[in-house]
C-alpha cells in the first residue's frame, strides 16, 4: 500500500504488529502506525489521512484494549512523544501520552491531592480521559477541569464542564472522534505525606489483589447495577476458565490474563462464553468496560 504519509518526516511503521504495543500481548497489524512528536506533525498525519481516505485509529497505552487479530485499517497513531507534565499552582497540565501514574506522581510531590485513586492506572493520560478512568472511588471526571482535542479536520479545541459528557466510564471523545492532545486536571493542597501514603497503600492494594505478573487487558466488564462483577464470574464456575491462552484469572476473576500464547480471538471467545454464562444463571447482561476494536482475521 502505496502512501504520501512516507513522506512525511514523522516515524511511521508499515505492517506492524500491534501486539507489540497493547498489555494483553495481543492483537493484529495496523497498516500505518504513526509516532508524531507535536501537534503540527499530528496535523499533517489527519490531513493526508483525509485527502487518502484512511481511517484513523489513535491508541494510548492500550491497557484496557483489546485489539483483534485481523489488526487496524488505515492510519493508527500513537502519542508516546507527547510526555510534558507541567504543575502550576493547583493545576496540572499533562499531554495526552504522559502516563497516568506520572500524572500522579507529580500531583504528589507538589503536595496536591486528589489523583491518589490514579497512582496504579496503567493508562496515558489521553486514554483516562477518553474512557473517565477510575479506580478505589475516583475517576477522572473528578478532576480533570478541560481537555484539549485537535478534531479530524485539524481544528484544536478545548472543551469545559458539562462539555466534556462524562459518565460511567465514558467522555465526549468517544463520541467528536478527536484526538485528546493534552489534559488539564485541578486538585486541592494537601498535605504530601498523606499523599504519598495513600498512594502507597492503594498500590500494595493493587499488588494484593491483582493479576499484575501477566499480561492483561484490566478490569474486563463494567460493574453491573447490583453487583460486583468478580463474584458473580466466580459463581458462575468460570474463575480459571481458559480458552487456548487467555485464563480468567484465579487471583481476580474480573481480569482475563494471557497465559502465554493467547490470541485476542482467545479473549473474544472467553469474553462471550463469561456474558452467555452470566446471563444464563443470574439474568446479569455483563457489557465490556475493555475497548473492543479491529478485524476478525477473514
Amino acid at each position: 500500500m502505496k502512501s504520501t504519509l512516507l513522506d512525511l518526516p514523522i516515524e511511521i511503521k508499515v505492517n506492524e504488529p500491534l501486539s507489540k504495543y497493547t498489555y494483553t500481548k495481543t492483537g493484529g497489524p495496523a497498516d500505518f502506525l504513526a509516532f508524531p512528536t507535536n501537534r503540527q506533525e499530528l496535523k499533517m498525519l489527519l490531513n493526508i489521512a483525509h485527502q487518502e481516505h484512511l481511517a484513523v485509529t489513535t491508541l494510548g497505552n492500550s491497557s484496557n484494549l483489546i485489539i483483534k487479530d485481523g489488526g487496524i485499517r488505515g492510519l493508527v497513531i500513537m502519542l508516546p512523544r507527547f510526555k510534558k507534565i507541567t504543575v502550576d499552582q493547583q493545576k496540572i497540565v499533562a499531554e495526552a501520552g504522559a502516563a497516568i501514574i506520572d500524572v500522579a506522581k507529580a500531583a504528589s510531590k507538589a503536595s496536591l491531592t486528589g489523583l491518589e485513586f490514579a497512582a496504579g492506572i496503567p493508562g496515558s493520560v489521553g486514554g483516562a480521559a477518553f474512557m473517565n478512568a477510575g479506580a478505589y472511588g475516583g475517576e477522572m471526571a473528578d478532576v480533570i477541569s478541560s481537555i484539549d482535542e485537535i478534531l479530524p479536520d485539524g481544528q484544536e479545541v478545548k472543551l469545559t464542564g458539562s462539555d466534556l459528557h462524562f459518565a460511567y466510564r465514558h467522555s465526549i471523545v468517544q463520541e467528536n472522534q478527536g484526538i485528546v492532545v493534552a489534559v488539564t486536571f485541578s486538585l486541592t493542597l494537601g498535605q504530601q505525606p498523606q499523599i504519598q501514603n495513600k498512594m502507597d497503600e492503594l498500590n500494595q492494594l493493587r499488588r494484593s489483589k491483582q493479576p499484575l505478573e501477566y499480561p492483561s487487558c484490566g478490569s474486563v466488564f463494567k460493574r453491573p447495577k447490583g453487583y460486583f462483577t468478580g463474584p458473580l464470574i466466580i459463581k458462575a464456575g468460570l474463575q480459571g476458565k481458559t480458552i487456548g491462552g487467555a485464563q480468567v484469572s484465579m487471583k481476580h476473576a474480573g481480569f482475563i490474563i494471557n497465559t502465554g500464547e493467547a490470541t485476542a480471538t482467545d479473549y473474544l471467545n472467553l469474553i462471550h462464553l463469561i456474558q452467555q454464562t452470566v446471563k444464563e444463571k443470574f439474568d446479569v447482561q455483563l457489557e465490556p468496560e475493555v475497548r473492543i476494536i479491529g478485524e476478525d482475521i477473514l
